[in-house]
C-alpha cells in the first residue's frame, strides 16, 4: 500500500504527489479524468489549466513573483514545467495550454515512486491522504467533505472565449504591451468612445446561460464574468479589463478609449484568449457581441466561455496552516482551491505544504508550517485563521510583513519597497530550508 495517497490531478495535487515522492515515500495519486468528466476540463491531462494560461507576473515586486520564486527554490515541479513552456505575455509567466499539462503528466507519471490510478474516489481513504480535487471537484467526494465540514462548500466560476488568431483582422489590432513593459505580448482591439458604449450595452443586455440554483452572490470576485462588470456601470469595464492606459494604438500615436486584450495561449501563437472576459452568456451571444469588437467582426472561437460551479472549503475553521485538517486524529490534508487560494500558483503552493507535510507524517515525523514571513506561509496562516467568512484569496502584499516607508529621512519607492519584502520573504525561506535540512541529517 502507497504510504502517501493524493486525491486529485490538478496543480495542487500534481505538486503534493511530487513533494512526497520526492521525500522518498510511495505514493498513489488518483486522478478520476478520463473515467468521470468534469465540466470545464476538455483532456486527461494532469495540471490543465481551465480559465487562464497565465500563472501571473514574475516580477519580484509583485506577490505572484515573488509566490513563483519561492516555489522554484522548493523544487516544484509545476514550476519547472511552466518555466519550460513558456509563452511570450509580457512580464507575466504565460504556458502553453496544451504543452505545459503535457509535460506535467509526463514527469509525474516517469517519477519512481509514483503511481498513477486513474479512478474516481468516492470515499476518503485512510492513513496519509492528500485531497487536493480541486473547485470541480465530484459530488460524491463533496458530500463526504461536507459531513467533516457541516457547511456547503460552492461559488461560481468563468472561463474566457479563446479565438483562432488567423481569424482576427490584425490591420486594427496591434501588438503591444502595457507601457512597453517586456516583449510586446498582447493583441489590443483599440475602440473609440462610440464603439465603447456600444459594446458595454450590448454585453449588459445580452442573454446569459441558465445555471441550476444559481444567485448572483455567489460569484468569486476575483473571476466576474464581463456581463456581471458591466452591469454595474459603463464606466466599469474601462477601469478593468478594458483600461486603455499605457497602450498606444501605433496608428494614432494616442491611447484609444478603450482596449480589448487578447493573450495568447498556445506555443506556435495560433490561439489567444480574451484577457479578463470570463463569461456566462450563452454562446450564440458571446459570438454576437464579442464580433461587434474592433477587429474580432470574423472571429473563429476555439472555445467559448463557459461558467461552472467551484468547491471549496471554511480552510479557516478546518485546516491547520500546515494543510491538516484540525479535528479528530485523520492523517488528512487538503490543498489548491479547495483550500481557499485563488490562483494557479497560489494552488500550487498548496499542494506543496501539503504534500511534504504528509510524507513527514508517513514517516512518522510533524508536520511543520512555512515561516509566516513567507508569501507561502502568510498565504497558508491567513486562510487557516481568517474570522469570519473566508472569500477565495489570491498571494498580495499585505499578507507579508510590510517595510518603512522612509529610511534616513528619504522615502523609498513603492518598487523599492516591494523588493525589500520579497528579500526578507526569501531570507526567511532559506532559513527555513536549512533547519529543515540540518533535522534530515
Amino acid at each position: 500500500m502507497a504510504e502517501v495517497m493524493v486525491i486529485g490531478g490538478g496543480l495542487a495535487g500534481s505538486e503534493a504527489a511530487w513533494q512526497a515522492a520526492e521525500l522518498g515515500c510511495s505514493v498513489e495519486l488518483w486522478e478520476m479524468r478520463p473515467v468521470k468528466e468534469t465540466p470545464a476540463h476538455r483532456t486527461d491531462s494532469f495540471a490543465e489549466l481551465v480559465c487562464s494560461n497565465s500563472m501571473g507576473n514574475l516580477s519580484l515586486e509583485t506577490a505572484s513573483g515573488l509566490l513563483k520564486e519561492e516555489l522554484r527554490r522548493l523544487g516544484s515541479v509545476i514550476l519547472r514545467c511552466a518555466d519550460a513552456n513558456r509563452v511570450p505575455a509580457g512580464g507575466a509567466l504565460g504556458v502553453a495550454r496544451e504543452d505545459f499539462p503535457r509535460a506535467v503528466t509526463e514527469t509525474v507519471h516517469a517519477h519512481p515512486n509514483i503511481d498513477v490510478v486513474r479512478k474516481e474516489a468516492t470515499e476518503i481513504p485512510e492513513g496519509p491522504t492528500v485531497i487536493a480535487t480541486g473547485p470541480l471537484t465530484s459530488d460524491a467526494l463533496v458530500e463526504k467533505i461536507e459531513v467533516l465540514s457541516g457547511e456547503t462548500l460552492y461559488f461560481y466560476d468563468a472561463a474566457s472565449p479563446i479565438i483562432h488568431r488567423e481569424s482576427l483582422d490584425e490591420e486594427i489590432i496591434y501588438l503591444a504591451s502595457r507601457y512597453g513593459k517586456g516583449e510586446a505580448a498582447y493583441l489590443n482591439c483599440p475602440m473609440t468612445e462610440e464603439q465603447y458604449y456600444a459594446f458595454v450595452e450590448a454585453l449588459a443586455t445580452a442573454e446569459l446561460s441558465p445555471i441550476k440554483d444559481f444567485e448572483e452572490d455567489m460569484y468569486f470576485e476575483g473571476c466576474l464574468p464581463a456581463e456581471t462588470i458591466a452591469r454595474r456601470g459603463p464606466e466599469t469595464l474601462r477601469f478593468g479589463p478594458m483600461k486603455p492606459v499605457g497602450l498606444p494604438d501605433p496608428r494614432t500615436g494616442k491611447e484609444p478609449y478603450a482596449v480589448v486584450q487578447l493573450r495568447q495561449d498556445d506555443a506556435e501563437g495560433r490561439l489567444f484568449n480574451l484577457v479578463g472576459f470570463q463569461t456566462r452568456l450563452k454562446w450564440g451571444e458571446q459570438k454576437r457581441v464579442f464580433r461587434t469588437i474592433p477587429g474580432m467582426e470574423k472571429a473563429d472561437f476555439a472555445r467559448m466561455g463557459v461558467m461552472h460551479r467551484n468547491t471549496y472549503l471554511p480552510s479557516n475553521r478546518m485546516l491547520e496552516a500546515t494543510m491538516r485538517l484540525r479535528t479528530g486524529d485523520e492523517p488528512l490534508f487538503f490543498a489548491g482551491q479547495l483550500t481557499g487560494v485563488e490562483g494557479y500558483v497560489e494552488s500550487t503552493a498548496m499542494g506543496h505544504i501539503a504534500g511534504a507535510n504528509a510524507a513527514r507524517l508517513a514517516r512518522g515525523e510533524e508536520p511543520v508550517m512555512m515561516p509566516r514571513g513567507t508569501m507561502m506561509g502568510a498565504l497558508a496562516h491567513y486562510i487557516t485563521t481568517k474570522e469570519g467568512t473566508l472569500q477565495p484569496i489570491n498571494s498580495n502584499w499585505g499578507l507579508v510583513p510590510t517595510v518603512p516607508k522612509k529610511e534616513n529621512g528619504k522615502r523609498l519607492s513603492k518598487p523599492e519597497r516591494r523588493q525589500r519584502q520579497a528579500r526578507m520573504a526569501l531570507d526567511a525561506l532559506e532559513e527555513f530550508v536549512g533547519v529543515e535540512a540540518r533535522a534530515v541529517s
